[in-house]
């Protein structure tokens, strides 16, 4: 049961670098799409650059995720994939179409009406991908989805489309842009350009409020729809319920006093204590209510494997993406003229 945790707790770790990292992607592509004003060229340019180096590369988590399931809890994959079939193409669509708009959009030269359909693209794919992938979260906490006799029960459509579903959808895709604008306070800081900077702190404060008021929505919904999440979330996640509550809080007031980087340490803290509080209110269940840590993992000797490739996995993950964003994510001047600016010169 040990050897099962630590690895549970190594693929949820992988869910949370996710949120924190691709998140921020497409939230970048949320503030794509709403880009307005006079300075929507400059806007649309900083998030260009904040993504450009190194938004292939957080796709890794989710790869990594993925295969882990696939390998750990392969019932797990099995019935998620079955149960959550619909959602989770059309997401797996959005991650394809978003990156292979945003490589068109940014180095297409010609056309500028097919740079900005590939933009609206780009734009579109990461608000819709974000809303499904928590409306599928959601669908699997309100234990709708069933494992018995060997068969997957669910209804293709009901979990992932109730209110809660929606409501965390919306709260996912806000706590994106959230991530994005803070990280975008950030890097507008390090250009020096102070207007953007304050463009993306007020947009940050707004889409906090935002992701907060959905979540107080989906906690006055979840004790109807996700009865299991509900009951964790008041007795064993209770202390870091509070602690992500602070956390929250404590990013706001760091915004107000225009501290980027303190902002930027917090929101990312804030995302994990949300997922984690998440994962521990609806332990011991993966998929609740009928398959658990226990019944659902692979063998010891499966599950030892697992765990040892990982970790010489990480030696050589960790080290090489600290060594890409170091390169890619230092000082680095924003360029004058990019995609949508020709289209003004």
């Amino acid at each position: 049961m040990i050897l099962t945790g630590i690895v549970m707790a190594l693929l949820w770790g992988c869910i949370i670098a996710y949120a924190v990292l691709g998140g921020a992607d497409f939230g970048g592509g949320v503030w794509s799409l709403l880009a307005s004003g006079p300075t929507a060229a400059r806007q649309q340019r900083l998030i260009e650059h904040a993504i450009g180096p190194v938004w292939e590369a957080n796709s890794v988590w989710l790869i990594y995720l993925v295969v882990g399931l696939l390998t750990a809890f392969p019932l797990v994959a099995y019935t998620l994939a079955v149960a959550l079939f619909v959602p989770f193409t059309l997401a797996l669509l959005g991650i394809v179409l978003r990156g292979a708009a945003f490589a068109f959009e940014t180095h297409i030269t010609g056309s500028v009406n097919l740079r900005q359909a590939w933009g609206h693209t780009f734009s579109t794919a990461s608000t819709i991908t974000p809303f499904l992938l928590g409306a599928g979260a959601a669908a699997v906490a309100s234990g709708q989805i069933h494992y018995r006799n060997g068969a997957v029960q669910a209804d293709r459509f009901t979990p992932w489309l109730m209110p809660f579903a929606l409501v965390m959808g919306a709260v996912a895709l806000s706590l994106c842009a959230t991530l994005a604008a803070v990280y975008l306070t950030v890097e507008a800081s390090h250009q020096k350009d102070h207007e953007m900077a304050e463009v993306f702190r007020l947009r940050a404060l707004i889409a906090g409020a935002v992701t907060a008021g959905f979540g107080l929505l989906g906690l006055l919904l979840a004790p109807g729809e996700a009865p299991i999440i509900w009951h964790g979330l008041g007795h064993q996640a209770l202390p870091v319920v509070i602690i992500t509550m602070l956390l929250g809080l404590g990013t706001a007031f760091a915004l107000y006093l225009r501290r980027y980087l303190l902002a930027r340490g917090l929101v990312i803290a804030m995302t994990a204590g949300l997922l984690s509080a998440w994962g521990l209110a609806q332990m011991p269940y993966i998929v609740p209510p009928d398959l658990t840590l226990s019944n659902s993992a692979s063998s010891p000797a499966m599950l030892g494997a697992f765990l040892g490739s990982a970790i010489v996995g990480m030696a050589f993950l960790l080290p090489s993406l600290w060594f890409l964003f170091r390169v890619f994510k230092g000082n680095q001047p924003t360029p004058a003229v990019r995609g949508r600016d020709l289209e003004e010169s």
